[in-house]
């Protein structure tokens, strides 16, 4: 068989969108299946192809509905497993639960873990993620798992603003790794605002470390959910004499009142990423989609001609 011929991408139902682009990046087909949900609630999918001897990429980020999303993907890498697949490599645009990713209090799970274990007992040989919460949860698997990071595109599309007196910002200590990559990829210097989380919505900030005064300021995280902790930094930023603030994030997670938010905040734009889908943004007056197919369909080659992946993403 050909490369063509021994190789199928198979969706999920919650980025259809996102599987489509890859397909075409990477020139592989695009399966089919049917998925559904029985009165019940149960999750039902079957392979509407023979798979036997092909490698399967499985497209399906964890975004808006984990625990439904988390379900289908298993049940889908089941369905290949058993439909005699060579190789099944589950493309995970959004790892849900990444945030779960330690004991940090007492008789708490470590739910990162758990979906690791349940995603490798499902019969998947390989994963495929972008800009995990925590990079230690890329460890948490015992089979080959690619970590791949979105800032090259987000880069792309920040740099089109063109902007003077650039600064790059950490809004808070767990992203300050990822807004120095970036700093150092746009030649500016780096801040940080240090916060303190009260609880899943209210965050306490810390003074600026840095100067942001009459500087451009690029928030730079991996993941937008509430986005009290983006907004609240644009008010200090603004405060301390910043012209203007703009955000980078992969992940949009954009939960309860978060999309209300960005529009009364301080922020002038924010590029996201497609790692979940975005229909609700598509006429937000400060949100622009950026796209991450190439990175996953350059990502999807290299693992099926063997070729090197962190030399293709290591910036």
């Amino acid at each position: 068989m050909s490369s063509m011929q021994e190789v199928c991408i198979f969706s999920g139902s919650s980025h259809l969108e996102l599987a489509k682009e890859i397909s075409e990046e990477s020139q592989f087909p695009l399966g089919k299946l049917i998925s559904k949900t029985f009165p019940d609630g149960e999750t039902f999918v079957q392979i509407q192809e023979n798979v036997r001897g092909k490698t399967c990429f499985v497209v399906q980020s964890l975004g808006l509905k984990p625990n439904t999303y988390l379900m289908e993907l298993l049940i889908m890498i089941d369905a290949l497993k058993r439909a005699s697949a060579h190789s099944i490599v589950a493309l995970i645009p959004y790892f849900a639960y990444s945030r779960q990713d330690r004991k940090d209090k007492g008789r708490v799970p470590i739910t990162a873990k758990l979906v690791a274990n349940l995603i490798e007992k499902a019969g998947a040989d390989r994963v495929l993620t972008m800009d995990l919460h925590a990079d230690q949860v890329q460890g948490f698997f015992d089979i080959p798992t690619d970590h791949l990071r979105a800032r090259p595109e987000l880069i792309k599309a920040a740099k089109s603003l063109d902007l003077d007196h650039l600064i790059v910002g950490a809004p808070d200590i767990g992203s300050i790794k990822l807004a120095k990559a970036v700093s150092e990829r746009m030649q500016s210097d780096l801040v940080m605002i240090d916060k303190r989380r009260l609880d899943g919505e209210q965050i306490e900030l810390s003074p600026i470390i840095g100067n942001v005064k009459q500087k451009n300021v690029l928030f730079v995280d991996d993941m937008c959910s509430t986005a009290s902790t983006l907004c609240k930094a644009a008010d200090a930023c603004k405060r301390a004499g910043a012209l203007s603030v703009y955000a980078m994030v992969t992940h949009g997670v954009f939960a309860g009142q978060a999309l209300e938010k960005i529009e009364k905040s301080q922020i002038e734009k924010i590029f996201v990423s497609n790692t979940i889908p975005q229909d609700a943004v598509v006429d937000h007056p400060k949100i622009e989609v950026v796209s991450v197919a190439r990175i996953f369909g350059q990502a999807c080659k290299s693992i099926l001609h063997g070729n090197s992946i962190s030399s293709l993403f290591a910036s």
